[in-house]
């Protein structure tokens, strides 16, 4: 199966940036097609990331710490991402 090279963009980024522990990328562009977005050349992501960084921070500045990166690649690339933030501590209570 062919891998987008968005999907591995954000991952290279995101990872980098982010000292990311966990990361999951869902490429939702397929569902969306004929979507004004897609008809342009975004794709739809869905983004699952742990990371301490997120540590004390508010949900709006985690989704900002995953749009910096991503910063370029939100203008040709990525029509729509949904971001899923937690840190390490978090997952371990939402997964219970």
């Amino acid at each position: 199966m062919k891998i987008n090279p968005t999907v591995e963009l954000i991952r290279d980024r995101l990872t980098e940036s982010l000292q990311a522990l966990e990361l999951t990328i869902e490429d939702d562009s397929a569902a969306h097609a004929g979507h004004a977005g897609a008809r342009q050349g975004g794709g739809h992501f869905r983004v699952r990331i742990v990371t301490q960084l997120f540590a004390n921070k508010p949900l709006v500045a985690r989704h900002r710490m995953v749009y910096h990166p991503l910063a370029d690649l939100m203008k040709r690339d990525i029509h729509a991402l949904t971001i899923d933030a937690f840190t390490p501590g978090e997952v371990n209570v939402v997964s219970s």
